[in-house]
């Protein structure tokens, strides 16, 4: 029998035991003793190399045997993260025999594992890209027979689901510092020079930044000095978030969409009023009502779970049908959308008046990085050119569409994508320092 020949018996056989189970495969090893004993085979004869390839054959048997047993595999993954904000998994194993054990966490589109597998167990982060309930697949892991001869793959059974919320942990510092009053506190503060609430509180001595409206003539009077009423600002109001789901919400900005962006910025303003004591509640829509969670106390984490796993459509919005869900309570309404030229903004700036009636409305979106970014830099070719005037029409356009909403009695809010939740937190709290809600 030529040395060959018994190299491809040999090769056959382990490729026969591979497949005879599918979970195990030889390893590189195994492959590089085969090779050398076809080469034993050209000096020493056929007979040599039939028993040092048999010995090979034996010895990956042996170690597969030792490797079979399924190792013991546990996995610690949050239930709930936020988009674009780290968290840890874990996975802890024992081969539950001799042998090594590596596991490896499968990724998925919109979630990525850093690092993706390691010997015997894994720490690692995953960072979600995109909002909703996404499946993790199960750890896979690898067992390692002691000689390094053979490995059984081993897959686990169960995903687990994983709910990427918008950035809450963003809008919780967003709260703390209003708590903390380094945000600029009009909305918790109860005494102090900013405001004018309804409920009086007390007499104090008038300064120099308060408002002549607040000052006490007949007090003044009576001591012969400035002398101020003061206010407690009113709590307990009611904050409805409005926002906007159809097709002009696909438009991307960076690593996100548009409509992650209002979530963000809706998560915040609902966040700050569990903080300052409001009701909260949310309407989210496109050509149909999708979410409606009326106004009510604490109810920042609702307006959450009811919003994470919201897609933009295709279709145009019907802003008249979401306005009705409005309550007839006065309150404070922040509607975010794309504020992206006359044609589509048309149907907001038809609904707003009826709406800006009764209740502070304050329109919110997104400046685009990319078009401040084309404006603002300098042409290098006729191409930048083009592309520059084109960029110019559109923000003039917005400025239109923002001129409109004005005259129709709302507040107009542009900001950066990571500048819009505190944007629209500071506009909420300036409505209730100056008394509007």
């Amino acid at each position: 029998m030529s040395a060959p020949l018994v190299f491809a018996l040999a090769l056959g056989a382990v490729l026969v035991l591979a497949l005879g189970a599918a979970p195990l495969t030889a390893t590189r090893r195994t492959g590089l003793l085969l090779v050398g004993a076809g080469l034993v085979a050209l000096p020493a004869g056929g007979s040599v190399a039939l028993l040092v390839a048999s010995g090979v054959l034996a010895a990956f048997a042996v170690d597969a045997t030792l490797a079979r047993r399924t190792p013991i595999v546990r996995r610690t993954v949050p239930s709930v993260v936020a988009r674009g904000v780290p968290s840890a998994l874990t996975v802890t194993g024992s081969p539950r025999g001799p042998g090594r054990l590596r596991v490896r966490q499968p990724q998925v589109p919109d979630i990525v594992v850093e690092p993706p597998e390691a010997d015997d167990g894994l720490t690692a982060r995953i960072i979600a890209s995109r909002r909703g309930r996404h499946s993790l697949p199960a750890v896979a892991a690898r067992v390692d027979g002691p000689l390094g001869l053979a490995s059984w793959y081993r897959e686990g059974r169960s995903p687990a689901e994983v709910l990427v919320y918008p950035d809450v942990p963003a809008a919780r510092r967003l709260a703390l510092a209003v708590r903390r009053g380094r945000f600029g506190d009009e909305g918790r503060r109860t005494r102090g020079p900013l405001g004018l609430g309804t409920d009086f509180e007390s007499i104090r001595d008038y300064v120099p930044d308060d408002d002549v409206r607040r000052v006490n003539w007949p007090a003044t009077q009576r001591c012969g000095r400035p002398m101020t009423n003061q206010y407690r600002m009113e709590q307990d109001r009611d904050v409805t978030c409005v926002t906007d789901c159809g097709r002009l919400m696909r438009a991307p900005l960076g690593d996100r969409t548009r409509l992650d962006t209002a979530l963000d910025a809706i998560t915040a303003v609902a966040m700050v009023a569990d903080e300052v004591g409001d009701r909260v509640g949310v309407i989210a829509f496109d050509d149909d009502v999708r979410r409606h969670l009326p106004p009510r106390r604490a109810g920042g984490d609702g307006v959450v779970r009811a919003i994470f796993d919201l897609e933009p459509s295709r279709v145009d919005s019907d802003y008249e049908r979401a306005f009705r869900l409005v309550g007839s309570k006065r309150s404070f309404v922040l509607v975010v959308t794309d504020l992206l030229e006359e044609a589509a903004a048309q149907p907001l700036v038809d609904a707003v008046p009826v709406l800006a009636r009764r209740h502070v409305v304050v329109v919110a979106g997104a400046t685009d990085p990319d078009l401040d970014r084309i404006v603002s830099d300098a042409p290098r070719s006729p191409a930048d050119v083009y592309a520059a005037a084109v960029a110019i029409d559109v923000l003039e356009a917005r400025r239109r569409v923002g001129a409109l909403l004005r005259h129709a009695g709302a507040d107009v809010i542009e900001a950066r994508p990571d500048g819009l939740p505190a944007a629209c937190v500071a506009a909420y709290l300036r409505a209730k320092s100056r008394a509007r809600l």
